[in-house]
């Protein structure tokens, strides 16, 4: 099921003394060390968190510097990246021991206190320290939504380094409301699916490629792999290089496609933009770490700027959406003959495999508050051509809008 939370990031610069700053430079050494240590210990023994933590709590404690806590986390960090090697190699795919080089430390609620006076406490390898965090200095900055209302929790958040500063992104959540959780809303309906050879297709027929990042984020993997090999310092210099632009690269391209996805709602005059349950899409998709990140990035991305402009952002679940002919509803594996091609093996339907899945993911919301206790929703599906409801079928859009052919008005369209 989706996130019975609502989630946000602040980054937020930190105002550090010569004294701070040497503590937090030491404590990203010693929890990339511990997370080094950890994973190089579970590698090919143990995957879970709580194996990890028993296997090398001990080790990072006599070994590092860090925290009680702080050594605990870092086994959890180690856990998180040594399954995800473990899952790829499953698939036949590649993939080396990991290594820790980004100049990044984990907080949660233990190790990190906020406080009202815009000052932040951080656990460090020897005392605790106080920053105040550079915040802008009018009072309606993005970030007083997330510090002056209680309806916003701290949660797990990440300090980094970056040209000579430290920023802590500072995680926030907060329950989605009875509304949200129980009921559809009424209101039109983006669908979007997300994949490797486009990372993004609306029911509107917008799509938005991936083909460029994923053969960035392949290459890296390749070159990263390499060098880890290598074992020298250069090399492990150069992966934290490149792992940087690697970074920056992906967070644009986010940027982008978490745009055009919120202009495309805002276009055709959607209330929800729809996405299927992100919890098992890496095995859906065959998505590495990198894509897994991804996709989570630019869920938030859109329910960010989504939010501004008072358009929901929901999941639904992702049962069959790929095999489901979004025309009849006829549902089975042999719909999908290959990862981008279409056809329905009752109706004769062809289309774009994303393109279908997207005006399914769609559909499925719609659905919800039909098939609800409430019986609330009045939703309907945008797709390039016209409206679709499960009760009234097909309406096309006035003069001004292209019709797309695989847009039925003939045909019911809910299954």
């Amino acid at each position: 099921m989706a996130d019975d939370y609502v989630r946000r990031t602040s980054i937020t610069r930190l105002a550090v003394d010569d004294e701070q700053r040497e503590l937090l430079e030491e404590t990203i050494t010693e929890w990339k060390r511990g997370c080094q240590i950890a994973t190089d210990m579970a590698w090919e023994v143990c995957q879970t968190k709580s194996a990890v933590q028993s296997l090398a709590y001990d080790a990072l404690r006599e070994r590092t510097k860090l925290g009680s806590q702080h050594a605990v986390l870092a086994t959890h960090q180690a856990a998180e990246a040594v399954t995800g090697c473990i899952e790829r190699q499953s698939k036949g795919q590649q993939a080396t021991k990991p290594t820790f080089t980004a100049p990044t430390v984990t907080y949660d609620a233990r190790t990190m206190t906020l406080f009202d006076d815009d000052t932040v406490s951080l656990a460090t390898t020897e005392d605790r320290i106080r920053c105040p965090l550079a915040l802008p200095d009018a009072d309606d900055g993005y970030q007083r939504q997330y510090f002056d209302s209680d309806a916003w929790a701290v949660t797990e958040s990440t300090l980094t380094a970056r040209d000579g500063e430290f920023f802590v992104h500072l995680g926030f959540r907060r329950h989605r409301n009875d509304v949200e959780r129980d009921t559809a809303e009424d209101g039109t309906v983006l669908g979007v699916d997300l994949g490797i050879e486009n990372l993004a297709v609306t029911s509107t027929a917008f799509f938005f490629s991936g083909r460029e990042s994923t053969h960035n984020l392949h290459e890296f993997e390749r070159v990263r792999g390499e060098l880890q090999q290598t074992g020298t310092r250069s090399a492990h210099r150069t992966i934290a290089q490149r792992g940087r632009r690697q970074r920056r690269y992906v967070r644009d391209v986010l940027h982008h496609a978490s745009k055009a996805i919120v202009d495309e709602a805002r276009r055709y005059g959607c209330d929800v933009i729809a996405f299927e349950d992100l919890t098992d899409i890496r095995q859906r998709t065959g998505a590495s770490w990198g894509h897994l990140w991804a996709f989570r990035t630019l869920y938030e991305q859109v329910e960010y700027k989504a939010e501004v402009l008072g358009i929901s952002v929901k999941q639904v679940e992702s049962n069959y959406t790929s095999k489901r002919c979004a025309e009849c509803g006829f549902t089975g594996d042999e719909n999908r003959p290959s990862r981008n091609q279409f056809r329905c093996q009752q109706c004769g339907t062809a289309a774009n495999a994303d393109y279908n899945a997207a005006k399914n993911v769609g559909l499925r919301y719609v659905r919800r508050g039909q098939q609800s206790s409430r019986r609330t929703g009045d939703s309907q599906l945008a797709l390039k051509s016209g409206t679709i409801t499960p009760n009234d079928g097909f309406t096309a859009y006035p003069n001004g809008f292209e019709a797309e052919f695989t847009d039925n008005s003939h045909r019911s369209q809910v299954g």
